[in-house]
């Protein structure tokens, strides 16, 4: 692969690597106002003593400056803190810095003002303030929103009561103890009488406080304690290490997030930052942040990179020998802008991982790697990104009933949104050709413990014309939990509403049935010919396809390939996230789901693609007008495919 530095010369790379470094070590002084966020003027002052000094504040204080001029320093401080974040952390707030372990003054590193220069402009424009925040490694996020959140309080609002609320009640007391620090060292001159702001209980409650000089309300909260955030007019939520909330029957980040949301009002000054490392895929947290990204979501999303991190630099003693060592990734962090001491970090940081995968989770380069959780994915994270650009949300919700329980008869689409209701992208349309849509099912269990079964149809365009889209696409889902013969019967009434569509079981879990059994396909089978037979050497033609181990390793490699070659279209997120979650097993031979993961989506996926490549269904390959290999009762086929 060629990349961009492989055709720069060495004076060349230097020349830009210089260049770089002199953008990211730009002038940073948010005293005089230098490299603050915002539109900024200079603009005069005229100390007591005389001496006219010259600051950089933001144009909204300058106007404000015009009508009511202020005399004194203090005055004048006081009225800068009310338009200009960095400079009251710079002036009035203490942290303790975690390298040095000294107390110093607020003064917000790159990553820092990056994000608040997104809060910064929701304020501006008297928009409510929303923000999620997917964070690696220690660059001061949470510090940053909880400051942010201090600074509304003291200076800005009266009576603006806040949420801190995290996986833990120590999470969020950890939080909360940075208050305590900053109230202890607020410079007691910038307050009407002198008295610095303190804590004071609030009807004997343990988790709620009252800040002294505002009457706000400081409230502290575990994710496992919904009842603990009712009944107090929250303005402002810092919702901490959500991807690690419970989500259980009774406890749901879901519910308890909705809960929080909805008591906060769409008014300008509130605040909710929903912020969390990853945890895996497909959970509450990485759902958000899905929607997020795509723009779907009330929040903005905000992901900082290992590379955007000050302290991740190492000397380059020789230039040529480095670019020489450089493999494709590492040449890649160069076409993304790092610079040549970044990439020489991230070169020798490397080998202390047995694997890149292990060093990507730790110190991801963007949020594909971020949530990256084991070294054993089948799939490439980065290609699954690219498939779930197709992901959307879908055009109708209901469910297929027909004129009875066990018949096909009168099939037809009933809108509706219950918990077990089909997602539809598409409804079917005609075709001059067979078996236009091909219906995978994966067979789970009844119990709300049990493993999901999942009725997925795919339109195989086999009538696509020369110049148009061939490629197989999911076009609806069931997802649920029913009895295997209501659920059989379901994808039957589904199958037949798709024109007739080709029907394939996974059929394992139903063979085994001792209530059930194979009885079960046949019966179908009788009142649905439609279906999807293999070879059985001692039963002749058998409906459904067997999952062993042969046939499984078949079929995922087959997804593997239609993933890279883009040759299908994916319309599920949560298809995507479980073949994120997906792993080649410890013995090396066999896959399987993560722990606590599931993979009944992406059976359908693979089932359905293996079954449509291998009859040749899609435009690409046989125009015939049923697949050589399918069987039913009356026209029995000369091989098959399992």
């Amino acid at each position: 692969m060629e990349h961009e530095i492989d055709a720069l010369t060495l004076d060349e790379i230097l020349a830009e690597n210089k260049r770089r470094h002199a953008a990211h070590e730009s002038t940073y002084d948010p005293v005089m106002g230098l490299g603050c966020c915002n539109s900024r003027v200079l603009y005069p002052f005229q100390d007591n003593d005389g001496a006219t000094h010259e600051f950089l504040i933001p144009e909204t204080m300058a106007a404000e400056l015009e009508s009511t001029p202020v005399k004194s320093r203090h005055d004048w401080q006081l009225l800068r803190f009310k338009h200009d974040f960095e400079y009251w952390c710079a002036t009035c707030v203490t942290i303790l810095d975690k390298i040095s372990g000294q107390f110093k003054k607020f003064v917000l590193n790159r990553p820092q003002r990056r994000v608040l220069q997104i809060l910064e402009s929701q304020r501006l424009a008297n928009k409510p303030l929303r923000l999620i925040m997917l964070k690696a490694r220690q660059w001061g996020g949470s510090t940053l929103v909880q400051i942010y959140m201090i600074w509304i309080q003291l200076v800005l609002k009266k009576n603006w009561n806040s949420l801190i609320c995290g996986h833990l009640q120590q999470t969020a007391a950890a939080i909360k103890s940075m208050y305590n620090r900053v109230l202890r060292r607020y410079p007691k001159e910038f307050f009407p009488d002198g008295q610095r702001p303190k804590f004071l209980t609030f009807e004997g409650s343990r988790n709620v406080k009252q800040l002294s000089s505002s009457e706000s309300l400081i409230i502290t909260a575990s994710a496992h304690s919904e009842d603990a955030v009712r009944g107090y007019d929250v303005k402002m939520a810092h919702l901490s290490e959500a991807a690690y909330w419970p989500d259980t029957p009774l406890h749901s980040p879901d519910d308890l997030i909705r809960s929080i949301s909805g008591t906060i009002p769409l008014e300008p000054l509130t605040m909710i930052v929903l912020e969390s490392t990853a945890n895996g895929v497909g959970n509450y947290f990485h759902t958000e942040w899905q929607r997020a990204k795509s723009g779907h979501s009330d929040k903005a999303p905000v992901f900082v990179p290992w590379h955007e991190i000050e302290i991740y630099q190492l000397h380059v003693p020789d230039a040529a020998k480095l670019v020489e060592e450089l493999d494709d990734y590492e040449k890649a962090l160069w076409e993304d802008g790092c610079t040549l001491e970044q990439i020489n970090w991230y070169h020798h940081k490397r080998k202390e991982y047995s694997s890149h995968v292990f060093m990507a989770a730790e110190f991801p380069s963007n949020d594909v790697e971020a949530f990256l959780t084991t070294s054993r994915n089948v799939f490439d994270p980065n290609l699954l990104e690219v498939l779930r650009d197709t992901c959307k949300h879908p055009c109708e919700r209901g469910d297929v009933v027909a004129d009875g329980a066990k018949t096909v008869a009168g099939a037809k689409f009933e809108k509706g949104f219950g918990s077990n209701a089909m997602q539809v992208w598409e409804m079917p349309k005609p075709s001059s050709h067979r078996y236009r849509y091909l219906v995978a099912v994966d067979v789970g269990g009844s119990r709300a413990d049990a493993d999901w079964s999942v009725i997925a149809v795919f339109d195989t365009h086999n009538d696509a014309g020369e110049d148009e889209d061939c490629r197989p696409e999911v076009v609806a889902q069931w997802r649920g939990h029913l009895d295997k013969d209501l659920m059989a019967w379901k994808a039957a009434k589904i199958a037949s509403f798709y024109n007739n569509a080709l029907l394939v079981f996974e059929s394992n879990s139903i063979e085994c049935d001792r209530l059930v059994g194979e009885t079960l396909l046949k019966h179908i089978g009788m009142i649905y010919p439609h279906l999807y037979y293999r070879d059985n050497d001692s039963k002749g033609k058998v409906p459904g396809f067997h999952t062993n181990v042969k046939s499984k390793n078949e079929a995922i490699s087959n997804l593997i390939a239609y993933i890279r070659d883009k040759a299908y279209i994916e319309r599920d997120n949560q298809a995507i996230n479980e073949m994120i979650e997906y792993e080649i097993q410890s013995s090396g031979r066999s896959y399987g789901a993560r722990k606590g993961c599931h993979d009944d989506i992406l059976m359908t996926r693979a089932i359905g693609l293996q079954v449509i490549e291998h009859n040749k269904l899609t435009h690409a390959g046989s125009r015939a007008e049923k697949p050589d290999n399918f069987v039913d009762k009356n026209r029995p086929s000369t091989r098959s495919w399992v």
